[in-house]
């Protein structure tokens, strides 16, 4: 599908939100280092990211409701260069944590929105790519930005990364003044009508599938860089050339994972699952040969994210009277699982198991999901949208 201007500034969008999020895990052992905690401890910015768009995608997409959306847009990038540059300063921890929190302010709302805006922008029968479009910038950012910034971490510090996200911050406000019209809010928000929505059975079980498989996701992604340090005695650019493997596989996961979907949302997510499962193990197994692992990550990149548009696609159909508060809380149980990896990770670590045992907590953690959708069966899964 040919991108139009509008398309490719929400792009530019995800990109710096997927850097915002993503770039922290490949630079845990430098900012750990630097402000001499350790990595558990660092990693908990992964977290406080995570938890923030869970709760605020919500709450800002409600409270916005009345905004036209090209200008909440902008807002919400200005704030994401805003946060960006409170990190790049930090004096301490807390406050790199309190700038990370900022930062999740936009995400959940952002995509949501921006979501809806893109859709809009295409004639029906291309709503699908026109989102794919926009969510484009997450996969870019994980095969070029995350290694990139990774690296540039190592040579010149955490804090100059940072900057950096923060003038594609602003890059990203102008272009959205730029090239997206106006666009009125609806105008006639109901928020409790919304929250009755988002309530419903299928949709609070579509979600929790959301936070499920991103957690088995997020276990693993949150560590990569030390487990690979551990592993093969990867340098830091051997650690960048691991990340642009496991962002090429999420390209390519996203791409097929979406033409999957729209044949088959339940047996996309039992075949997906099952394989992840048993290429967490022989991670686990082989997780001192490089060559081995290379391979495995672009296999685990590509089948993690080719779950990305089944989860959407699974929540959208849920929740079809409440599109916008959907799109953003799902947002928000994606990150509300990349937190809890982070936390399963670290509890693994801390418990004294080396990094050769985090892939098997991830492994446990994806059979859950695996089985509610197997007892669920597939009278359930048409019921939220399958």
């Amino acid at each position: 599908m040919k991108i139009n201007p509008a398309l490719a500034a929400l792009s530019l969008g995800s990109f710096a939100i997927g850097l915002t999020e993503f770039s922290p895990m490949g630079l845990l052992p430098v900012i750990a280092n630097d402000l001499e905690i350790s990595i558990p401890t660092a990693g908990l910015i992964v977290t406080a990211y995570a938890f923030g768009v869970m709760v605020f995608a919500p709450i800002v997409t409600l409270a916005a409701g009345r905004m036209a959306r090209n200008r909440l847009l902008i807002l919400l990038a200005v704030i994401l260069a805003a946060g960006n540059v409170m990190a790049a300063v930090a004096p301490s921890y807390e406050v790199l944590l309190a700038a990370r929190v900022m930062t999740a302010l936009c995400q959940g709302t952002f995509f949501g929105v921006g979501s809806i805006v893109a859709a809009g922008l295409v004639a029906p029968g291309r709503q699908a790519g026109a989102v794919a479009a926009v969510f484009m910038g997450l996969t870019v950012a994980n095969v070029a930005g995350v290694p990139a910034l990774t690296y540039l971490g190592d040579l010149a510090g955490w804090r100059v990364p940072f900057m950096f996200i923060a003038a594609l911050g602003l890059a990203t406000a102008f272009a959205l003044m730029k090239a997206l019209p106006h666009l009125r809010s609806s105008g006639d928000t109901n928020a409790k009508a919304e929250i009755r929505v988002m309530l419903r059975r299928p949709v609070l079980a579509a979600l929790g599938m959301t936070v499920l498989t991103s957690t088995g996701q997020f276990t693993v992604f949150t560590y990569i860089a030390p487990m690979l340090q551990d592993g093969v005695g990867a340098s830091a650019a051997l650690v960048t050339i691991a990340l642009i493997v496991v962002g090429l596989g999420m390209t390519v996961g996203n791409h097929f994972g979406g033409i999957a979907a729209d044949k088959s949302l339940r047996g996309t997510l039992i075949g997906t699952l099952v394989a992840l499962i048993v290429l967490l193990g022989a991670m686990s197994v082989l997780h001192t040969n490089l060559i081995a692992m290379l391979v495995l990550l672009f296999i685990w990149g590509g089948l993690c994210f080719a779950l990305v548009p089944t989860m959407q696609m699974r929540v959208m159909g849920a929740a079809q009277d409440a599109p916008s508060l959907a799109s953003s809380v799902n947002i928000g149980a994606f990150n509300l699982g990349n937190g809890l990896g982070a936390v399963v990770g670290g509890a693994v670590i801390r418990a004294g198991y080396d990094y050769a045992a985090v892939p098997l907590a991830s492994a446990v953690v994806f059979a859950i999901p695996l089985v509610l959708v197997l007892l669920q069966g597939r009278r359930g899964m048409e019921a939220v949208g399958a």
